[in-house]
């Protein structure tokens, strides 16, 4: 299979772009680094089935030869980039998904969209099912992705069911693991980062809200098994794993032998209430449910994190140590 992956160089992106290459899949990376960074990508340059595009899709996209599959995950996703880029991301949910449905429709390929479980808004059910139509406002500071991610499937339904197009959805709820941003402004990597610099873990309202963390490897494994298969969607992929804001800043505290403080900062505009999906359809259709336990994704994407961050140190000082401990034994036990 020849696949076109938009978005290949993002963090879930470029775990997709390693899957696919590793079941022996050639993968056309297309990506224009608004929120992204060639580090995620970088070792994957030299494979002979890998092909990079450096490339706006809400200007056009067009791909010489065959293409058999067409995955769209390009969009900013952190509310961190997504408030700062409102037009952007309206743009590239709707003329990006309009060009990447085009690519599609025109090689006869099937296409994935990975939407959101900000499609749900801040739902008024839960756990929140596939039928659900989610409690979203509009004309919110959120509505920007939101809005955007919910044009993305109303357009690929209707390039479905007047072009044919093989078309799916899957819509993925909080999502982590390595390559993460530091700066990324979602909660994982603000704790995992402000533990790890001895920083104040910054809990927003009482953190009483919580939201369900899927590693991304079990995330990507759900992408495969939706795009070979014969089901259209939307389909719920996460982890029914639930915690509230407050247990994971101090379960990231722990991880992390961090001495920072846990300090309560207002809470964001819109902010959803609850967030937890029900899977039942994933399992049944898919045969799909999340295999990694949270704690060890944790410990994985601390350890990623302190790489990363100790190298960003070493850079910055002129290769003076790090000024917080490289260790893994603490996260790993």
């Amino acid at each position: 299979m020849r696949a076109v992956v938009t978005g290949g160089a993002g963090f879930i992106g470029s775990h997709l772009c390693e899957r696919l290459l590793h079941a022996g899949h050639d993968v056309v990376c297309v990506d224009s680094f608004l929120t992204s960074s060639v580090d995620n990508i970088e070792h994957l340059m030299g494979e002979r089935h890998f092909q990079f595009s450096h490339w706006d899709i809400t200007q056009g996209l067009d791909v010489a030869g065959p293409v058999d599959a067409v995955l769209h995950l390009a969009s900013p996703a952190s509310p961190a980039d997504y408030l700062k880029l409102p037009l952007e991301t309206l743009r590239v949910g709707s003329a990006g998904t309009w060009h990447a449905l085009d690519l599609a429709a025109a090689k006869h390929a099937r296409f994935l969209l990975t939407s959101t479980s900000e499609s749900y808004g801040d739902p008024l059910i839960h756990p929140q099912p596939e039928s659900y139509w989610g409690h979203v406002n509009p004309v919110g500071p959120r509505s920007v992705y939101d809005e955007a991610k919910r044009f993305g499937e109303a357009l690929t339904m209707a390039y479905r069911r007047s072009r044919g197009v093989d078309a799916k959805i899957v819509r993925i709820f909080n999502t982590f693991g390595p390559r993460m941003r530091p700066d990324d402004g979602r909660a994982i990597p603000t704790f995992i980062r402000q533990a790890l610099c001895g920083e104040p873990i910054t809990v927003t309202g009482d953190g009483s809200q919580t939201r369900s963390l899927c590693y991304v490897d079990d995330v990507v494994d759900g992408l495969m098994r939706m795009l070979a298969s014969s089901h259209g969607g939307p389909v719920n992929l996460g982890n029914p794993h639930e915690v509230s804001m407050l247990e994971l800043a101090q379960w990231i505290s722990k991880l992390t032998v961090s001495s920072s403080e846990i300090t309560l900062i207002p809470r964001p505009e819109d902010d959803p209430e609850k967030r937890r999906p029900d899977i039942t359809m994933a399992h049944d259709l898919l045969g799909w449910e999340p295999t990694t336990p949270v704690e060890r994704g944790l410990c994985d994407t601390i350890t990623d994190f302190r790489r990363r961050l100790a190298f960003t140190e070493f850079a910055r000082h002129d290769n003076a140590p790090a000024t917080f401990p490289l260790s893994t034994e603490a996260a790993s036990s």
